[in-house]
């Protein structure tokens, strides 16, 4: 198995940016959703419930930026944001997990958020230490920690899977939509339910657990237009626990760079 693709998020559901390689550091890809959006009360904002987050390109170093970031969108001037170093300091929430401290971009990168999404309740954040935030001790370490990923810091989505999935649905259901970072060409369809460690390129990783999916994943990212799918069809096939599943969180045991075309080893 190989790697085929690599994604970075530097804002948390904003469009994907496909890289050729990227730098695993041990709360996640280096780049990736390190910066989200928040409301008024601290509570994140995605594409759950604002989809119009798709249409918002965020590019940093890692993605081919110059910028600590840069965030652009079709009929708008780009803005470009350094790390907030000083600026406010306050908790955020991300689900209703415990809330975690925060840096606030400030005032210009919230008029620009506002004149783009037509709501003036948005401020960027950005994740100044990821130690604060700790995983579900069920399925990690004490060490291990994560930015504004959902779960866990890395996922991994097969296309041999989502080929299956597309064939039960009768239409084709791009991995894309999973948001995963890491895309393999797997060698069985679901093999990947049952691993517990991968190694990619030169870097380890535990499996965490399977990647239960929202209605974010029903969302074509290009259009913006919501159905049923892939859903429905996950709950026809892939629906234990009342949950419907699809991909692996991965939590990395060392830092390291990896590659579109590198060797994946599963266990």
């Amino acid at each position: 198995m190989h790697v085929t693709a690599l994604n970075l998020h530097p804002v948390k559901s904003t469009a994907i940016r496909r890289v050729d390689s990227a730098y695993v550091g041990l709360a996640g890809l280096r780049g990736d959703r390190e910066w989200m959006i928040v409301d008024d009360a601290g509570d994140m904002v995605s594409a759950r419930e604002l989809n119009q987050l798709f249409t918002i390109v965020a590019d940093t170093p890692q993605t081919g930026g110059t910028a600590d970031l840069r965030l652009s969108a079709e009929g708008h001037e780009p803005i470009e944001i350094s790390f907030p170093y000083a600026g406010r300091l306050a908790p955020a929430r991300l689900f209703t997990r415990p809330h975690t401290q925060v840096r606030f971009a400030g005032p210009h990168a919230d008029a620009w958020l506002a004149r783009v999404l037509g709501r003036d309740d948005l401020h960027l954040v950005w994740c100044e230490d990821p130690s604060q935030r700790s995983l579900n001790p069920e399925f990690s370490r004490p060490e291990d920690h994560a930015v504004f990923q959902d779960g866990y810091p890395v996922t991994l989505a097969s296309t041999t899977s989502a080929s299956l999935l597309s064939q039960w649905a009768g239409n084709d259901l791009a991995v894309q939509r999973f948001r995963a970072n890491v895309v393999i060409d797997g060698d069985e369809a679901f093999a990947e339910d049952h691993w517990t460690s991968v190694r990619i390129g030169d870097v380890p990783f535990r499996v965490a657990k399977a990647v239960d999916r929202c209605v974010m994943t029903t969302i074509d990212p290009v259009s913006l237009h919501r159905s049923k799918e892939p859903i429905a069809t996950l709950a026809k096939h892939r629906k234990w626990d009342g949950k419907t599943w699809f991909a692996i969180h991965l939590i990395p045991d060392a830092e390291g760079e990896i590659h579109v075309g590198d060797e994946v080893v599963a266990q």
